[in-house]
């Protein structure tokens, strides 16, 4: 299922991202903030592309590349991820030299619209999980509707390390411009 707004485009990634998602997996930023192995090699993009996205579009988790072109560069990645009954969770990450761009704002809104959608997934809520101090990603989260739900204490682990997160979420019935109620700190 690919995605577009006119500007982006979203669509699976492919065997032909291979090296492109290694190169950018190699962002001291990407790995302070995914939950991805470090270091990260050929075959860890290898395991991404059959187990993460070849089983996530399988079971109803699907996994995108972003692209300026649908034959452009990956330039990041976004995913929803199944939580049952009518919930999945956000996830993504995008290339340093694209940060700030506004293209994962462009993402996230392309992706929830899909995942609300009755001709999409039909999602009631669609939840996000970050580290505390992943204040680029709330700020994308924020401007496409999430409400703040709180720091969980511990709440995940990244590389076997127990870590603070922040929630938050959206309803299908929340508007999808930005929220307030967030904190400052966030």
């Amino acid at each position: 299922m690919e995605l577009t707004d006119g500007t982006i485009v979203l669509n699976r990634p492919q065997e032909s991202d291979i090296d492109t998602i290694v190169a950018h997996c190699q962002d001291p930023a990407i790995a302070e903030w995914v939950t991805i192995p470090v270091p990260y090699r050929r075959a860890d993009a290898e395991f991404y592309l059959a187990e993460i996205v070849g089983t996530g579009w399988a079971g109803g988790s699907p996994v995108w590349a972003v692209r300026r072109a649908a034959d452009g560069p990956m330039l990041g990645s976004i995913g929803l991820h199944d939580r049952g009954d009518g919930a999945a969770e956000i996830g993504f990450w995008l290339a340093a030299g694209e940060r700030g761009s506004g293209l994962m704002s462009r993402a996230v809104g392309l992706v929830c619209a899909f995942g609300f959608a009755a001709d999409g997934f039909g999602l009631t809520r669609i939840g996000w999980l970050a580290y505390v101090g992943n204040r680029a990603s709330a700020g994308v989260v924020r401007r496409n509707g999430f409400r703040y739900e709180g720091m969980q204490r511990l709440g995940a682990v990244q590389r076997g390390v127990r870590r603070d997160c922040w929630l938050a979420g959206r309803l299908v019935t929340d508007p999808p411009g930005p929220a307030d109620g967030w904190p400052e700190s966030t």
